[in-house]
């Protein structure tokens, strides 16, 4: 005899089916959030990384900074100390010079005449003083002309003394030669230029 099923299988098999799509849905909405746990926690440890390369590259641009600015203010000290041996190579070559420029001063003054102030700077001469006349002043220039130490006299001024005193006071400038730039020049020239170089000019007086 046959067997008849009166169960409704329809059913069974759709409440089947929607338990087996449940189980799947959950398995993949875990699977989803493994999966973006995983990725998460992935950029983080990313980031973080990131980060700390960040922060040492940060201190390594920092630490060059500093180094940098020591650089820099040990080449300023540098050049601040090469500035003041070359000043101090030069007064010390000038040295004699100043003796022999004073020493021609005081050659080149003729009688009535007298200096109130004498300023260099550099290679030029600011001379002021008193003079019983003009044409004193004149023979001045012209001894400073003939100096072998001084050249280019120019005058200023001129002016009659204030309060009723005899003489004019002036105002004269006068350009040092450079001997000892000649002294150097000759030394690279050769023994013979030296010979030469350490002869006085006419007229110098004998250290």
């Amino acid at each position: 005899m046959p067997r008849i099923n009166l169960l409704p299988w329809r059913q069974q098999l759709r409440a089947q089916r929607q338990k087996e799509f449940g189980v799947f849905s959950l398995g993949a909405a875990l699977a989803a959030l493994a999966v973006t746990l995983f990725a998460s926690w992935g950029v983080s440890a990313s980031i973080d990384r990131q980060r700390e390369r960040n922060e040492l590259l940060k201190a390594e641009i920092a630490e060059l900074d500093r180094q940098i600015t020591e650089i820099l203010l040990l080449e300023a000290q540098k050049q601040r100390l090469l500035a003041r041996m070359e000043i101090i190579e030069r007064l010390q070559r000038s040295r004699p010079e100043v003796v022999h420029v004073f020493d021609q001063l005081a050659r080149a003054l003729p009688e009535g005449v007298y200096l109130t102030s004498v300023k260099q700077a550099e290679k030029k001469l600011e001379i002021k003083g008193v003079a019983q006349s003009s044409t004193r002043v004149s023979t001045l220039m012209r001894n400073i002309e003939a100096s072998p130490w001084l050249q280019d006299p120019q005058l200023q001024l001129v002016e009659t003394r204030k309060g009723g005193g005899a003489g004019a006071e002036f105002t004269l400038f006068a350009t040092q030669k450079s001997v000892a730039g000649d002294d150097e020049d000759s030394d690279s020239a050769g023994p013979g230029a030296r010979r030469q170089s350490r002869k006085q000019p006419p007229g110098a007086p004998r250290s």
